[in-house]
C-alpha cells in the first residue's frame, strides 16, 4: 500500500476593519472597564451592542451601561484549552445575561472543575491587568456570590475613543492528498510534471484532481508534462508576505506546461519584474533538496503565440 502524505498547514493573516460609533463606545468601555449595551425600540438592551435590531433592522445607537455581573444561562465544559482562548487551564465555556441586559454574552468562566458550574450561577467579569480597547479586556468570568455591581454612570463618550482593530485570524489543519494528487506530489521529488487525462475530453490536468473538472469523470491515466511552458498571465507583488524571504517587487503568474490544459501557478525569477510579459517561455530552477521548483525562469526561446494559450488565461 503506498504511503498516505498530510503535513501540517496553517493559514494565517491579521483582519482589520473600522468600527462605527456603537462597537466603537462598546470597545472603549471594556478598556474603561465599563461594559456597554445598546437599546432597541422595543425597549430591550442587547450586550454586545450591535449597529442595528437584529429583529426589526432598525439602526440603533442609543448606549446604555449594563453591571459587571450578571448569570449564567448555559455552559459547556472545555477540557483541553487550544492556542489562542481565554484561559491556558479548563475552564467552561459561558452564555452570560449581565444585570440589566436582555441578551447573553459569551465569554470564559474561571471555575475549578466542570461539577463547580451550573446554569443559573452568579458571576462577574474579571478585568485584564492591561486593556486596549478588545474583548480580551475581559479577561474571563468568575464566579461571584452577591447583588448587581454597582454602574459608572458612563453615557458611552470617552476619549481617545477606539477607531479600529486587528484581529489575527489562523487556521490549523492536516492536509492529505487523494490518489492523483499524491503522485504529482511524489512524481516532484524526481522533478518531473505528472497530470491526468480525462478519458472523455481527453484534457490533460496539471495538478491532477483525480476527476475531471468538465466532463465529471474519474481520470487515472497519468501524462508526463513540461518541464517547460507558457506564462499566460501574471501579476507584480509589491507587499512582503510573512516569513518569504523573497524581496520585493517580484512577479507570480500562471504557467502552461507543455502537453497540460490548465494551468498551474508559480514564480517568475531570472528577469526584470518589468520585462515580464504574457507569452513568455519558461522552465522550472530547482533547488538542492527541493520537492518542487523554487521558480521559473525565460528559456530564450521566441514568446508563445496568443493563440496557443488563450484558453488558458
Amino acid at each position: 500500500m503506498p504511503e498516505v502524505l498530510k503535513a501540517p498547514l496553517v493559514v494565517e493573516f491579521p483582519f482589520t476593519r473600522s468600527l462605527g460609533p456603537v462597537q466603537s463606545a462598546f470597545l472603549t468601555g471594556l478598556r474603561e472597564r465599563v461594559v456597554l449595551g445598546v437599546k432597541t425600540g422595543d425597549g430591550r438592551t442587547l450586550v454586545p451592542p450591535v449597529e442595528y435590531d437584529p429583529v426589526t433592522s432598525e439602526e440603533l445607537g442609543e448606549l446604555v451601561e449594563v453591571a459587571a455581573t450578571g448569570t449564567v444561562t448555559t455552559w459547556a465544559w472545555n477540557h483541553e484549552p487550544r492556542r489562542g482562548q481565554p484561559l491556558d487551564t479548563p475552564f467552561a465555556w459561558v452564555l452570560v445575561k449581565l444585570d440589566g441586559s436582555d441578551t447573553g454574552l459569551l465569554h470564559a468562566l474561571d471555575a475549578p472543575g466542570p461539577e463547580a458550574v451550573h446554569t443559573g450561577m452568579r458571576v462577574r467579569v474579571r478585568w485584564a491587568e492591561e486593556r486596549s480597547g478588545a474583548i480580551t479586556d475581559i479577561a474571563c468570568f468568575e464566579p461571584y456570590e452577591g447583588g448587581s455591581a454597582e454602574l459608572t454612570g458612563s453615557d458611552g463618550r470617552f476619549e481617545e475613543m477606539v477607531t479600529g482593530i486587528v484581529a489575527p485570524a489562523r487556521l490549523d489543519y492536516t492536509y492529505s492528498p487523494g490518489r492523483a494528487q499524491s503522485g504529482y506530489i511524489n512524481a516532484l521529488s524526481d522533478r518531473r510534471a505528472v497530470g491526468e487525462r480525462c478519458p472523455s475530453c481527453r484534457k490533460v490536468y496539471v495538478p491532477p484532481r483525480g476527476a475531471c473538472p468538465t466532463c465529471g469523470v474519474a481520470t487515472s491515466e497519468q501524462v508526463e508534462v513540461g518541464p517547460r511552458g507558457t506564462l499566460t498571465t501574471y501579476c507584480i507583488v509589491n507587499i512582503k508576505a510573512k516569513n518569504l524571504d523573497i524581496e520585493v517587487p517580484y512577479v507570480y503568474g500562471h504557467i502552461a506546461l507543455d502537453g497540460a490544459d490548465l494551468a498551474l501557478h508559480g514564480r517568475i525569477g531570472g528577469i526584470p519584474y518589468d520585462q515580464v510579459r504574457m507569452g513568455l517561455r519558461v522552465e522550472p530552477v530547482w533547488t538542492d533538496g527541493g520537492r518542487y521548483p523554487d521558480h521559473y525562469r525565460p528559456t530564450g526561446e521566441p514568446d508563445a503565440d496568443y493563440d496557443t494559450y488563450k484558453e488558458l488565461v
